[in-house]
C-alpha cells in the first residue's frame, strides 16, 4: 500500500521508521516547521524530518496542512501519529482508506495530547496503543486495533513511550495490511469511560511536598523526559531527575532528612521521597548522583535545608 505520513516528535520517528522498512511505501512525509533554536540558534528539525530527509523521502513543513498540500501525491492512507496539528475534513477524507491514527492509550481513556504523562500522573496501572480511523473529533475514531499496556512501578514517560512504540510498530504494519486485504473490523468507542488528557503545562512540574511520596513519585516520573519536576532551594530553581517513594521516615514537608549514598530523603506530607538525581543550578548545572552531592554539595544541599514549592 501507497501511503503518507504526518508526525513530528521521537515516537512518530519510531513508526515512520517501520514504516519505511516494511512492505508498504512511503510517498510523502509531513512534519511540524523547524523550531527556533535556543539563543538565536538556527531551527531545529522534528525527529521525523531528520529521518525524512535521511532516507530522500519528500518533506513537506506546512504551517497549516490542507488536502492542496498533498493533492500531487497518490496514497491510500494518511498515517497520523502525534502530527501536533488537527486534520480538517478536506484532509481526513483525501485518501481512499482515510487517516490512520496511533494513539499512545486504551481509548476512550485519555483522548488528548498528554496521554502518557497523565495515565501516570493519575496512577493508573494499565495504559496501551489504540489503533483509529481518525474523524472530526479529538481522537474519537472507530478503534481498529488495540493493545494493552502494563504501567510497571518506576515507569517513567521515556520507558511507557518505548514500550508503546515497540508495541505501536507492530500493530501499526498489521492493521495496514488488514486495511489493504479488506479484513479489520472497525470498533464504536464506548462512551461512558471517555477520559481527556489535558496538555501539559510547565507549571505542573512544580513538585508539591505537601502532598504524599506516592503523588511525588507519580510527578517525577511522568514528567521524565519532559518537562522535568522541580523544586526551590531557597532561591535556586532545581530540577529532580529521578527517585523512588519511602514511606517509613516522616518530617516537615520539604525538609531535607539525610543525604546519603542512597539519595536525598525529603519529607512529604505523607511518607517521603528519596531524590536519586538532581540537578541544581552551579557550575556545569550536571545531572547528580547522591554520591556527588556528597563529595562536593553539602555545603547548600545537606540534612536540615528546605526545598520548597514556591521561590522565596
Amino acid at each position: 500500500m501507497k501511503v503518507a505520513f504526518a508526525g513530528t516528535p521521537d515516537f512518530a520517528a519510531g513508526h515512520l521508521r517501520a514504516l519505511i522498512e516494511c512492505h508498504h511505501e512511503v510517498v510523502v512525509v509531513v512534519t511540524q516547521p523547524d523550531k527556533p533554536g535556543k539563543r538565536g540558534k538556527k531551527p531545529i528539525a522534528s525527529p521525523v524530518k531528520k529521518l525524512a530527509v535521511s532516507h530522500e523521502l519528500i518533506c513537506l513543513q506546512p504551517q497549516k496542512l490542507t488536502a492542496d498540500d498533498l493533492s500531487t501525491y497518490e496514497f491510500d492512507a494518511l498515517i497520523v501519529v502525534a502530527y501536533g496539528q488537527i486534520l480538517k475534513i478536506d484532509v481526513l477524507s483525501l485518501p481512499r482508506h482515510g487517516c490512520i491514527n496511533v494513539h499512545a492509550s486504551l481509548l476512550p481513556r485519555w483522548r488528548g495530547a498528554a496521554p502518557v504523562q497523565r495515565a501516570i500522573l493519575a496512577g493508573d496501572h494499565e495504559t496501551g496503543v489504540t489503533i483509529i480511523q481518525m474523524d472530526e473529533g479529538l481522537d474519537t475514531g472507530d478503534m481498529l486495533a488495540a493493545e494493552p499496556i502494563t504501567i510497571k512501578a518506576g515507569d517513567t514517560a521515556a520507558k511507557l513511550f518505548q514500550k508503546m512504540l515497540d508495541s505501536g510498530q507492530r500493530l501499526l504494519i498489521e492493521t495496514i495490511d488488514e486495511i489493504e486485504a479488506g479484513t479489520v473490523q472497525a470498533v464504536k468507542q464506548p462512551i461512558q469511560d471517555t477520559v481527556y488528557a489535558a496538555k501539559i503545562d510547565k507549571d505542573e512540574a512544580l513538585i508539591d511536598w505537601e502532598g504524599s511520596s506516592n503523588i511525588v513519585d507519580r510527578k517525577v516520573r511522568a514528567f521524565q523526559p519532559d518537562p522535568i519536576t522541580y523544586t526551590y532551594l531557597g532561591d535556586m530553581r532545581v530540577k529532580v531527575h529521578a527517585g523512588t517513594e519511602d514511606s517509613d521516615k516522616e518530617g516537615i514537608p520539604g525538609e531535607v532528612l539525610e543525604v546519603s549514598k542512597q539519595g536525598i530523603l525529603v519529607a512529604c506530607g505523607k511518607g517521603a521521597y528519596r531524590i536519586t538525581e538532581i540537578q541544581l543550578p552551579v557550575g556545569k548545572g550536571t545531572i547528580l548522583k547522591p554520591a556527588d552531592v556528597l563529595n562536593g554539595r553539602t555545603d547548600i544541599l545537606h540534612a536540615g535545608v528546605f526545598l520548597n514549592s514556591r521561590a522565596p
